[in-house]
């Protein structure tokens, strides 16, 4: 199934003014389809997945380019000694849009290619699927979150049908499983894969091996404080082995590190990193999450909706007009927020995301700690639940139902 993508006009856009485009993000998040259907049967498409040609560009990486007008490039995180090459072309030719290329790694965060590509290379975030690409609707909740004005969604999703939405995630693969044993086995040999082929192929690993026990590690801890040294002795590994096998994974777009927000009316405040696995389904199939062991033990819901909410913030921020840095919140009284978002101009939207229908005025007690320190400046503070109506809480504080992240 073809599913549109948000990120589709920002890619566009940038094809008509600048000379290469790097769409970015995690294997089988949908990077190669979309760039084949933008660019259809216009140019040459190439793969550094097929061996001959991963040989033939790391052999001859300027011979490769040379012979190249246009093309689609995929997957060039593995012969990242390209990009140089194709500095060179686009130095002598920068006609827009000459380059279309997909990464499944963080290749900016490379040693090897440093700034080959300033000036030359937009770079353009694809992420799994969120929520309003899966159901092609349209969503402008960073806007309205921004101007403080939530509005009860035309088709909010609670109970156990969130439960569902959390579970299968946003990877397409995942979506076309509805057997949960058949979504746990397609996470496992996509951990798998990665750690074996890609890991390898942006990094120098000695101990491959523990990696994937690392992974299952970081998924038990999705939404909590990063401690390096629990990690590290949870699996073996010493705190300067574990930091880099955590770094690798972030470039892989694995997990994501989301780190502390604080200014300076607000004290005693916790400065440690929060760690994130960077798609809710696929860290429920590898931690054995289900619907039925959800409906058993309902605190196992908890990090799992975090991760979802999170991330479908995270993937609506990656194609909005509102560019905006996140956060996270919490101080040494144990008062948090999920999520703070502030935008270029300063402007401060929290959220809280709660796995109950039930919502009270001690949820908001990090909202108030941040809105009191931020003045004018904070522009709403949102407890997100599981629930299907907006209910005001306060000066711009209100309980908001889940199903806004997706549905206007």
């Amino acid at each position: 199934m073809l599913y549109p993508r948000g990120a589709t006009d920002r890619i566009r856009i940038a094809l008509k003014d600048t000379p290469v485009v790097l769409i970015n993000g995690p294997r089988q998040c949908g990077k190669t389809t979309l760039a084949r259907t933008l660019l259809q049967s216009d140019r040459p498409y190439f793969t550094f997945d097929d061996e001959t040609t991963l040989l033939s560009a790391r052999t001859d990486p300027v011979g490769f380019i040379r012979q190249i007008d246009t093309a689609i490039l995929d997957e060039v995180q593995r012969v990242p000694e390209i990009l140089r090459a194709i500095k060179l072309a686009v130095d002598d030719d920068r006609r827009p849009g000459r380059f279309l290329l997909t990464g499944s790694a963080n290749i900016l965060a490379l040693p090897t290619v440093s700034d080959s590509l300033a000036g030359r290379m937009e770079v353009v975030t694809l992420l799994p699927l969120a929520q309003a690409e899966i159901r092609n609707g349209t969503t402008n909740f960073l806007d309205t979150a921004f101007a403080g004005q939530a509005t009860t969604p035309s088709q909010p999703l609670t109970g156990d049908a969130l439960i569902e939405l959390c579970l299968f995630g946003g990877y397409p693969e995942m979506l076309s499983r509805s057997d949960p044993k058949r979504r746990s086995a397609w996470a496992r040999d996509y951990i798998r894969a990665i750690v074996e082929r890609d890991v390898r192929d942006i990094a120098d690993v000695e101990r491959l091996d523990q990696m994937p026990q690392l992974m299952r590690g970081l998924a038990h801890h999705s939404g909590q404080l990063l401690n390096f040294t629990q990690l590290a002795g949870q699996v073996g590994l010493d705190d300067k082995t574990a930091r880099r096998y955590i770094g690798l994974f972030e470039q892989l777009f694995l997990v994501r590190r989301i780190e502390p927000w604080f200014r300076n009316p607000l004290n005693r405040l916790v400065k440690t990193p929060k760690l994130l696995f960077l798609d809710s389904g696929l860290l429920a199939a590898l931690i054995g999450i289900t619907a039925d062991r959800v409906r058993g033990e309902r605190s196992l819901f908890g990090p799992i909706l975090e991760t979802f909410a999170v991330n479908e913030i995270f993937r609506l921020s990656t194609w909005s007009a509102v560019q905006t840095n996140i956060h996270h919140y919490r101080d040494k009284d144990q008062d948090e927020v999920d999520v703070i978002l502030e935008d270029e101009m300063g402007s401060i939207a929290g959220f809280e995301i709660k796995a109950s229908a039930t919502v009270t005025p001690a949820d908001f007690k990090g909202l108030r700690k941040v809105a009191a320190a931020t003045g004018v400046a904070f522009r709403a503070g949102w407890v997100l639940y599981d629930g299907d109506k907006v209910l005001p809480f306060g000066d711009r504080l209100a309980a908001v139902p889940l199903s806004c992240l997706w549905s206007a």
